[in-house]
């Protein structure tokens, strides 16, 4: 029945695919670990430095911008949103994106080349995000990091007090 398919797909698409998902991504980060140079944080992030770059120009606040040229991949390849394709670099403050790229940015310095493996719990989890980021999907991501701008707190400006007109 009508009835019968519709929970199957609910079922299919809200129970098992997600759980598919994150035994294959959980498969794929635990080989990704074990390659030379592989790190991991506390957090689960697996990362790998390719080039150090300067680290007195680091992002150290969340609130920091970084300018990036970068590539993001699914486990098997598919690249799913490049800067490189669209020939421009991608600006944005880091408490703004997904934690694994905001505690992945924090570990290269301005310069300096980065590979992120970020588990789903630190990119778009059990929901995916579009087309082509599953549920419970892992994804890697190739970052150079061009330029870091710090995050500065706005000083109101101080009132002026108007001058005296002159006397007349």
């Amino acid at each position: 029945t009508e009835e019968q398919i519709n929970a199957f797909l609910q079922n299919y698409f809200t129970v098992v695919r997600p759980q598919e998902m994150a035994e294959r991504s959980a498969a794929w980060l635990a080989k990704v670990e074990k390659k030379s140079g592989v790190q991991k944080t506390e957090s689960g992030l697996l990362y790998k430095v390719v080039k150090a770059g300067d680290d007195s120009v680091k992002a150290t606040d969340d609130r920091d911008v970084v300018v990036v040229h970068y590539e993001g991949t699914t486990d098997d390849g598919t690249v799913f949103d490049s800067s490189y394709e669209r020939g421009e670099p991608a600006e944005f403050p880091l408490n703004h994106v997904i934690p694994g790229w905001t505690e992945g940015m924090k570990l290269v310095g301005k310069g300096g080349k980065i590979v992120l493996w970020l588990p789903s719990d630190l990119a778009y989890g059990p929901r995916g995000a579009g087309r082509n980021i599953g549920p419970n999907q892992a994804l890697k991501f190739e970052v150079e990091l061009l330029d870091v701008k710090p995050f500065a707190e706005e000083t109101p400006a101080e009132e002026v007090a108007p001058e005296a007109a002159p006397a007349e």
